[in-house]
Formats: C-alpha cells, structure tokens, sequence
C-alpha cells in the first residue's frame, strides 16, 4: 500500500492497495457509471479472486467504511497483461485519481514480471486516451464496431500497447 500526496495541495490523501472481495459491490457501482454495460458485483468479485487478475484501487485515507474512489483490473499472462478497465467515481473525475491508479497499477504490474501491457478504449474517449498516450501508450490497431453505446449505436476500439 502506497499513500499518494496530491501534489494540488489537497487535503485528502488516497492510498492505492490491491483490491479485496469486499470491495465488489462498491467496483460494480463504478463501472455501471462509467459504462453502458457495466458489470455486476459477482463479476466483480470473482475478478479480484483470480489469480490472473491484478486489481488495484484508491481510497480515501483514513475513512471509514472504507470504499474505493478509482479502480483497474488488468489480466496477466506470463509476460503481458491486458488492462480490462479503469474506472473513476463521478466525484473524483478530472482530479487526476485515474493518472495516480494507472501510475500505481503499472509499477504493480512490472513487479509481477509483465513486460508489455495491452488495452482498448473507445475511439471516442478523449480524457481516457491522452491519459494512455501520456504514460507511453501506443495505437497498435482498432476495431471497428467493436463497442455497443447506450443509445444502441456502435463505437471503434483503439487498440494500445506500452512496454513497461
């Protein structure tokens, strides 16, 4: 566990730890806030038990009650890994949490042995991509179609990969 200062001068302090099971309920309402399709808490749960999955979160420090802020689950095979999501609490957006979880998980991530990390996120997602493209992310590819949105129209995966 890491205690992250916000160099902003903030007054709340966020640790970034490996996720427990107890945290699947809190990750589910996350992600059906941040997804069209978001996925449930069993899902949720039976991710953070995986021996493949990484699973990282930020918390407000000294909470009590304590439920995560920012999340990312990422599978590893062998060398590599796949970021599967990340997700941020609406409150918690455009505050940099994601920078700080992606910095957090990557150093995780490399101490686990992966060498290269992969991901896909909507062509349209702007604040998701210049955050991949500042941490050294590369566009390796793209599937078009690949993303069912809410209103029933279909988006275009990125495809990115950073050696670590």
């Amino acid at each position: 566990m890491s205690l992250l200062r916000w160099p902003w001068g903030s007054s709340e302090d966020l640790t970034a730890q490996r996720l427990q099971p107890a945290c699947a309920a809190a990750l589910a309402h996350i992600h059906a806030a941040s997804f069209a399709h978001g996925w449930d808490e069993e899902a949720m749960a039976a991710m953070i038990l995986d021996d493949m999955i990484q699973g990282d979160g930020l918390f407000v420090a000294g909470q009590p009650g304590n439920a995560p802020v920012a999340f990312v689950l990422s599978r590893c095979v062998l060398d590599e890994a796949e970021i599967l999501t990340i997700a941020v609490a609406g409150r918690w957006r455009g505050r940099r949490a994601s920078l700080r979880l992606l910095q957090h998980h990557l150093q995780c991530l490399a101490a686990r042995g992966v060498r290269t990390v992969h991901l896909e996120v909507e062509e349209g997602n702007t604040p998701a991509l210049r955050l991949y493209s500042g941490f050294g992310f590369v566009r390796t590819g793209e599937r078009k179609g690949y993303y069912a949105k809410a209103d029933g129209s279909r988006a275009t995966a990125v495809l990115m990969t950073r050696e670590l």
